[in-house]
């Protein structure tokens, strides 16, 4: 049977309202108290997610919410984004140290410092220790800006018996460092496009390229690999030499 008139403009309506309806749900934004209300404690509660169990994207998460507070009418809207990230990172590694510290001085170890060593190759640890103890704390402050970087130092400062307190002087400028980077990702990303979800969409493409970067160099300056190389020494451990000597870091206690 062939639609008739009244079938097809009423079938072309449908298809009108349905588009429309789904351009509303994709471009439509709550009103700014609804965002802060949920946006702050969800940003809140994914960075230190993310700060005890390193696979959550929390760059990705900082960078979205900056691309938000952006278009807000409030100045003080990327200020209370970059306490609100800084803070919970700040929170999410002192978190991870403790833990970590309670696995190391536990004879059975623990899930955490194993979970740790798991995602830690051996050779990225043993160059973290090396660094740890040429550079100290600063290693920490660099840690948090390389993706992929932090897992290895905050083992290597558990390892090395890092005083907490010392551990707490680098970690601090380190989450200032980081919350400060990735929402200025987020603002650049924002500042392109007029709507704040192209804004989100513009600082998730930065914050993948952003970590892309540090692998695709690691790369292309990998070594070929020699023959001679002594690969004995390191071991699955965290990178101890093979007589088990270890300088521990010196600081305060």
């Amino acid at each position: 049977m062939t639609p008739t008139g009244p079938t097809l403009a009423g079938t072309a309506l449908l298809g009108t309202a349905l588009a429309d309806g789904l351009h509303q749900v994709i471009t439509h934004v709550p009103p700014e108290s609804t965002q802060q209300a949920v946006g702050y404690p969800s940003l809140f509660l994914l960075v230190v997610l993310g700060s005890l169990v390193p696979v959550v994207p929390t760059g990705a998460v900082v960078s979205s919410a900056a691309a938000v507070a952006f278009h807000h009418s409030s100045p003080l809207a990327p200020l209370f984004v970059f306490a609100v990230a800084s803070g919970a990172a700040f929170i999410g590694d002192m978190g991870l140290y403790w833990l970590g510290r309670r696995g190391v001085r536990s004879r059975n170890g623990s899930r955490w410092l194993a979970r740790l060593r798991d995602r830690a190759a051996p050779e990225r640890l043993a160059q973290a220790r090396h660094r740890l103890r040429e550079h100290g704390v600063l290693v920490l402050v660099l840690s948090r800006l390389i993706p992929a970087g932090r897992v290895p130092v905050m083992l290597a400062c558990l390892l090395s018996a890092m005083p907490p307190r010392r551990f707490v002087r680098g970690a601090l400028p380190a989450c200032l460092a980081w919350a400060a980077t990735y929402q200025l990702i987020g603002v650049l990303g924002s500042s392109l496009f007029p709507e704040p979800w192209q804004g989100v969409a513009a600082a998730l493409a930065l914050t993948v390229l952003f970590g892309a970067l540090p692998t695709a160099w690691r790369r292309l300056r990998r070594p070929a690999p020699s023959n001679g190389t002594n690969t004995a020494a390191v071991n699955r451990s965290g990178g101890v030499p093979a007589n088990g000597e270890e300088r521990p870091v010196e600081g305060d206690s």
